[in-house]
């Protein structure tokens, strides 16, 4: 079963290039022409603004805006997701330090990548079940504080770097250093994360949790492409705090997708997200892997080449939007540009993390719940899954991977296309409306040929 789970989590490259119905050239092609037609038809059919997440939206149907409205929804929703907590806690300090334990397949696949789908369907669900925000408003309720303001006010400039540096560190942990499969180095790092997460949101209340916790932070950014959003009831409706209240509401996931909160990092967090699954894709290549093996220190280079995908990013994507020259008037400035359009890169963060780690997800996650069962590695079933067996269509029919795997980018870079249009219909004069997005559309040409090509190039 060691040797089974070993080979699972190394595979995310199954389903390449000699699985493509096509060489990986015309589909390379294919996509750059997807991409160009898009905007052709973009450019001559969407003149206005189509996408408004303050305005658009129908409320939800009315059982389940009495459900999540209901006094005991949350706190039902946090008590299991602290009590899953609990459990994983309790396999990380006193269960077997080997792979069969279901800590690892927790933190690397259900947690990590499926984030990513748990998002897609809820919306920005991991601030309910956050462990953190939970001990946090238990102990707010003990000492008698308030939960959400702390004893300061967080410096708006702060805005969500906490997350980034997070972020940054967790794929780090998983993808550069060499003793991420040993149960000590994971209770290290989640207890530093426990730490500054209740130690940050006692000082400013769960505005720091927004934005340091980088788990929420990911979570949060995919869940604007859910169909579940929020907006204003009305302005006279107030909650007893004296704030708008809100209302669930179902909207196409771009309208959700206009409501990213542009705040400081907010390009580098989607720039760790995109260059860190493409350095993943990137290090198990054979001339990476050659290179690597020929140096004294192999983590940090990776540590380095790791880095340098995730400021190739950002800093392509910053030079391509600061070219974008806002409306006069319009209250917007060139430098603001960059968070502007930040949202777009969403959908293709979305499709990329798809093509890389779906077998990985469905495979090993089957995996994970098998050994959910037998945390301490005994023999018990605690769960009543330690019975099941994995289904590995998806290894079986590498074709129809390599094929979803280029639907998943083509598609993510579509929808970041039509979201990038849509908001440069917002802010751009209308005679700079086209030639003003041309290096961004660019950009993403260029994201979409390089991830089809690490993909199944390499």
């Amino acid at each position: 079963m060691i040797l089974s789970l070993v080979g699972r989590i190394s595979a995310h490259g199954i389903g390449g290039s000699k699985n493509l119905p096509i060489p990986p050239e015309l589909a390379i092609a294919g996509a750059t022409a997807a991409l160009t037609v898009s905007f052709i038809v973009l450019a001559l059919a969407w003149r206005t603004p189509r996408f408004d997440a303050a305005t658009q939206g129908r409320p939800a149907p009315a059982w389940l805006r009495h459900l999540v409205d209901s006094p005991g929804f949350a706190p039902a929703i946090r008590t299991l997701g602290l009590l899953f907590f609990g459990y994983i806690t309790w396999a990380a300090l006193a269960g077997p330090d080997l792979l069969t334990n279901p800590v690892f397949g927790v933190v690397y696949v259900v947690l990590w990548v499926g984030i990513v789908p748990a998002s897609l369907a809820f919306g920005p669900f991991y601030r309910t079940v956050s462990p953190v925000r939970t001990l946090h408003l238990l102990l707010a309720r003990v000492y008698g504080s308030n939960a959400r303001q702390g004893r300061a006010a967080l410096p708006s400039w702060v805005g969500c770097w906490p997350g980034v540096a997070g972020l940054f560190a967790f794929v780090w942990l998983e993808l550069v250093y060499p003793s991420s499969t040993y149960l000590t180095t994971l209770q290290v790092w989640f207890g530093i994360y426990l730490l500054l997460g209740l130690a940050g949101a006692v000082a400013f209340g769960n505005r720091w949790l927004a934005a340091y916790d980088p788990f929420e932070v990911y979570s949060t950014l995919v869940g604007h492409l859910s169909v579940f959003g929020h907006r204003d009831a009305t302005p006279r409706r107030r909650t007893n705090r004296g704030r708008p209240a809100r209302e669930l509401v179902i909207r196409s996931p771009l309208s959700n997708l206009d409501g990213v909160v542009v705040v400081p990092g907010l390009v580098a967090a989607v720039a760790v997200l995109l260059g860190s699954t493409a350095f993943d894709t990137f290090k198990d290549s054979p001339t990476w892997l050659q290179f690597v093996q020929n140096r004294s220190h192999p983590e940090i280079v990776n540590t380095a080449a790791l880095l340098g995908f995730c400021l190739f990013v950002g800093a392509t994507f910053t030079a391509a939007t600061l070219a974008v020259n806002p409306q006069p008037g319009s209250g917007f400035t060139r430098r603001g540009m960059p968070g502007q359009f930040a949202h777009t890169l969403v959908p293709i963060v979305v499709g990329y993390i798809t093509a890389h780690y779906l077998s990985y997800l469905v495979e090993v996650g089957q995996q994970t719940l098998i050994q959910l069962s037998d945390p301490m590695g005994t023999g018990a079933n605690l769960l009543g899954t330690g019975n099941w067996s994995v289904n590995y269509w998806l290894s079986e029919h590498p074709a129809e991977l390599a094929t979803l795997k280029v639907l998943a980018v083509v598609g993510g870079h579509i929808l970041g296309v039509i979201a990038s249009h849509d908001r440069a219909t917002k802010l751009l004069p209308k005679r700079d409306q086209l030639t003003g997005q041309l290096p961004l559309f660019l950009l993403m040409i260029g994201y979409t040929s390089a991830g089809l090509y690490l993909l199944f190039g390499t």
